[in-house]
Parts: structure tokens; C-alpha cells; sequence
């Protein structure tokens, strides 16, 4: 199951376990349950004087394991085997149910063992998806942490009967007390802010008490974080807004392209880059929205902005950095069958559809990447592509026209995503050239079709391009002064992570240039005696 390597790293992090516990499996004579137990075994191996193991378990779901930690009321429960993306998941369980402490701000610490009410939680995740894990880690620490928090997390590819009948297609997925919560990455924050009814007003006030920044930063994406420790690096104050750090880098599955970085993946690349912002004692404010930009009232006045919990934040100067997201494809049925067979992310959501037909929207990389990726999983692919030819690399578009469970269509509008049943069931595309409208019987749509920019907020505040980016010169200033702007939501060209933050690192030292340029104010006079 676990290889020496493997099994040496193991090792080594559970000699932190403190506390005692217990892990108790319920199996049967399944492959899966006999792969379950032999993991399971290796694990108590490993630390059998705090570790001991039962396979008496008489859960309805098998395979499957308990966490409990001795004289606790703790419950967190394991249905699947937890390896792939979810191993690191399993081992924070398992030291966290050991006493080994969370990497976790004590403030959020203490509204997880604050929550009161009954919270039996079901996270469904597959195992190569990398946004689950987040939300996998999240609830299975507020498990450890406070006993009227129960977790159970699901591996949809072992319990496909019951993916079925709760119609799920896209992890990760989480159901509290039978009804669906929420679906896609979530922090321990986000999680936490849901259930805690009063953290909003607990936290604008916090926010309101906060001193005036010299720089204040809007996103915490590449643009953002490079900012932050430019400015950082100044030896002046600077804090981050973000709704989460790192931005659409998270859901990002590979980074082949930065430089000096052969090979890594966006989550691993999001917390890098925070941790660096962290290492400058920036001050990060994480799941605020900016709803509102306020210029300076007068010549070198404070800027504001105001975030969607009502708190305002004021600096000298401000760089927007908000970043985009994901482009809809507005079409009836988009909205309506979302996570019900239309999906945006083919790396967490493609195993769902394994054996199925899907269809992919978009002849960019990132369409024709998925594409691809899902040929090996998928039944059959069809690619839709608005414009006369792909426009993927050459390289990749070679690549997927040597796929025989391929078919590419371009010239075609996609009209309407159709379904039945809650499920979506087609796709219908006119055909530009004919006028022709056509239908194909599919029970998956992915959707990739380039990015938005996240600017609503700033319509009638800073000047936006017909396409909703903020308008930059080649120092990242906008048109109202102290504001700068750099990354994926201005005007540069080429949306890419090392451009994003090249241009952050841009926008930081002409902001910096901007506050070394202000009037010094005056020395108070002298009162005669």
C-alpha cells in the first residue's frame, strides 16, 4: 500500500502524536476494505503505544474508519480509502486527533469550540481533485476541535451508488444535516463564518479599529502578493484584503511556466506566496469582498474601501489587484444544471464522469488541456469552439486530434445547455457557417472560456475597458490618484501568474514612489510662553 519511502515520512510525523486514540474500522470482504485494513494496520504500526486499531466498526458505509481520540466525544469518519490528494488529509487527522496542534490563528480556533448546535457534516471529495482537500482538512479539524461538529468525509468513486442517488457531479460537495451547505474549495474560515451567525459585525468592527495603511492592498493573487512584499520590503505599513489568498491560482491543478519553478500545482503555489507575505508581517485581512472604492476626498488625502461586511479600510495609497474568474457561457441551462453536469473544473470533476459523454466549451489552452485530460477518463469528448479554428497551442491541439474518443466542432455557437431530470442530458450549437442547429446527447458540459475581471465594484470610480479592466499605463497607475492596479483584472496583456506578478511588483514601487513624493506636513509652531 505504502511504499518504504512513504512509509519512513509517516513515521516521522506521527512520533508528534501525543495523545492516545483509536481507529476503528468497519469492512467487509471487499478489495477496498481488505486495501483499508492493510493502510490502516501500517498506521498503527507505525505508532502502536498511542495508536491502537479495531476492525469491529458496524458503520453502514464500508470501508470505513473512526478517528477517536481516548475520552473525547469527538467524530470524524473516513468512508474510502483517503490517499491520493486526500493523504496529507488523513495524516493532519491523524495527528490532529493526537493532540498535535493545527497551523491555525487561534481566533479561529476558538469559534470552532465556540459553535453551538448540532452539525453533522458530509463532505463527498474524489481523490484527484485539488480543491478538496482544503474543505476535507477544514471540517475534519472543526470534528477534532468541538464534538457537536461531526464529519464524515466520503470518497465519491468508492460509494458511486450513493453519488448517484444524491445526484452529485462536482466535488467537493458538502451536505450539513442532510441539506446541501456549500460546494467548491472552502476555507476553515469561510466555513466557520457560515455557521457563526454574528462573525461579520464582530469582524467590520475589528476592521474599522484598524490605523490608516500606507499601502493597502485589494486581492491576494501573484499581483497582490508581489505587491505586498514589495511594499512590505519599504519598511512601510501594508494590508491585504483578499476574499482568498492566492486567487485563481488555487484552482489551478499544474504550474509548469514560473520561472525558476519546474514543476508545481496552485495550492502549494497560493500558500507559498502567502507565506512569503506572511514572513514581512503584512497585515492579511482573508474572505473580505471590496464593494466599494473612495477616492481621496482631497490632494493627498486617505483613499477608502469599503467591504461587503460594512467595515471601512483607509490607506495613503491603494493597488487593486482583484484578479478574474471563470467566464460563463450564458446560455439557458448554464445556471440551472450548474454542478448538476455543468462543471468549470475538468481536474476535480472529470472522475465523476467517468464511462459518460461530456463536452468541452472553448478551443483556448484551457479548453483543449481539458479536453484532453478528460479523453482518458470520459467515454467520448466533444470540443465546441466559437471561432474557425482552435486557438491551443499547436503542441496541444496536435495532441487532441490524435485522441479516436475525440470529435472537435468549430464555427459553433453552443445555444442551450439541455437537461432532464435535475441532470443535464445535452448540448445544442448552431453551426455558424450553415446556420444549422444541432444537438448532442451528452451528460456532462465543462465550460472554459477564458476569465472575467473582478471590477463591477469599481464602474463610475476608476476608468474600465470595454471589457471591464482596469485601464493602466506602464506604471500601473490608474486615473484617480493613490490608486495603482496591477494583474489579471487591468488591461496588461497576457494573462499569466509571472506576468501578474511582475506587474505587482510594478505597482508597489510606483506606489511607494507616490507616498515618498508627498508634502511633509508642517511642525506645529512654537506657543509663546
Amino acid at each position: 500500500m505504502l511504499d518504504d519511502t512513504l512509509k519512513a515520512q509517516l513515521g516521522a510525523y506521527l512520533e508528534r502524536v501525543a495523545q492516545p486514540f483509536e481507529i476503528v474500522a468497519s469492512l467487509n470482504d471487499s478489495e477496498s476494505s481488505r486495501d483499508t485494513l492493510e493502510l490502516l494496520q501500517t498506521i498503527q504500526g507505525l505508532r502502536s503505544d498511542k495508536i491502537t486499531l479495531k476492525a469491529d466498526g458496524q458503520d453502514a458505509r464500508k470501508p470505513s474508519f473512526t478517528l477517536q481520540r481516548a475520552g473525547s466525544d469527538t467524530s470524524l469518519r473516513f468512508a474510502g480509502l483517503p490517499l491520493g490528494h486526500e493523504f496529507t488529509s488523513l495524516v493532519l487527522a491523524l495527528l490532529w486527533t493526537g493532540g498535535h496542534p493545527p497551523k491555525v490563528e487561534a481566533d479561529v480556533i476558538e469559534q470552532i469550540q465556540a459553535l453551538e448546535g448540532d452539525f453533522n457534516f458530509e463532505v463527498y471529495m474524489s481523490l484527484t481533485c485539488h480543491n478538496c482537500p482544503d474543505v476535507v482538512q477544514a471540517l475534519s479539524l472543526m470534528a477534532v476541535l468541538n464534538p457537536k461538529v461531526k464529519t464524515t468525509v466520503i470518497e465519491g468513486g468508492a460509494f458511486q451508488d450513493e453519488v448517484t442517488a444524491r445526484e452529485i457531479m462536482a466535488v467537493p460537495i458538502v451536505f450539513l444535516n442532510g441539506e446541501v451547505f456549500g460546494s467548491g474549495r472552502m476555507t476553515v474560515e469561510e466555513i466557520v463564518a457560515k455557521l457563526d451567525v454574528n462573525a461579520d459585525a464582530r469582524e467590520a468592527a475589528k476592521l474599522n479599529a484598524k490605523d490608516p495603511y500606507d499601502v493597502l492592498i485589494v486581492g491576494g493573487g501573484p499581483a497582490g502578493a508581489a505587491a505586498a512584499v514589495y511594499a512590505a520590503r519599504k519598511g512601510i505599513r501594508v494590508g491585504v484584503a483578499a476574499e482568498r489568498f492566492g486567487g485563481q491560482v488555487n484552482d489551478t491543478m499544474a504550474i509548469e511556466n514560473y520561472i525558476s519553478v519546474l514543476e508545481t500545482d496552485g495550492p502549494k503555489f497560493a500558500a507559498a506566496l502567502e507565506a512569503q507575505v506572511r514572513h514581512y508581517d503584512v497585515d492579511i485581512m482573508n474572505l473580505q469582498r471590496a464593494e466599494k472604492l473612495i477616492p481621496a476626498s482631497e490632494p493627498n488625502g486617505l483613499v477608502q474601501v469599503q467591504l461587503a461586511n460594512g467595515a471601512v479600510l483607509s490607506a495613503r495609497s491603494v493597488i487593486l489587484s482583484t484578479g478574474a474568474r471563470w467566464r460563463n457561457v450564458n446560455v439557458p441551462g448554464e445556471a440551472e444544471y450548474r454542478n448538476k453536469g455543468v462543471a468549470y473544473c475538468p481536474h476535480c470533476d472529470g472522475p465523476l464522469f467517468k464511462g459518460k459523454r461530456v463536452s468541452v466549451i472553448g478551443g483556448g489552452n484551457s479548453g483543449v488541456e481539458a479536453a484532453i485530460d478528460l479523453a482518458g477518463i470520459v467515454q467520448h469528448v466533444t470540443l465546441v469552439e466559437f471561432a474557425d479554428a482552435l486557438k491551443a497551442d499547436a503542441v496541444l491541439v496536435s495532441k487532441l486530434k490524435s485522441l479516436p474518443n475525440v470529435d472537435i466542432h468549430v464555427n459553433a455557437q453552443t445555444t442551450e445547455i439541455t437537461g432532464a431530470d435535475g441532470k443535464v442530458n445535452g448540448l445544442s450549437y448552431k453551426d455558424r457557417v450553415s446556420g444549422e442547429v444541432k444537438h448532442v446527447a451528452l451528460e456532462g458540459v465543462f465550460v472554459q472560456i477564458g476569465l472575467v475581471p473582478n471590477t463591477e465594484f469599481l464602474k463610475g470610480t476608476v476608468e474600465l475597458s470595454r471589457f471591464g479592466e482596469i485601464e493602466i499605463d506602464a506604471k500601473g497607475h490608474t486615473n484617480v490618484p493613490g490608486v495603482f492596479a496591477a494583474g489579471d483584472c487591468t488591461t496588461v496583456p497576457y494573462k499569466q501568474i509571472v506576468i501578474a506578478a511582475g506587474a505587482g511588483s510594478t505597482a508597489a514601487l510606483s506606489a511607494f514612489d507616490h507616498l515618498i513624493r508627498q508634502p511633509v506636513a508642517a511642525p506645529a509652531e512654537a506657543v509663546p510662553a
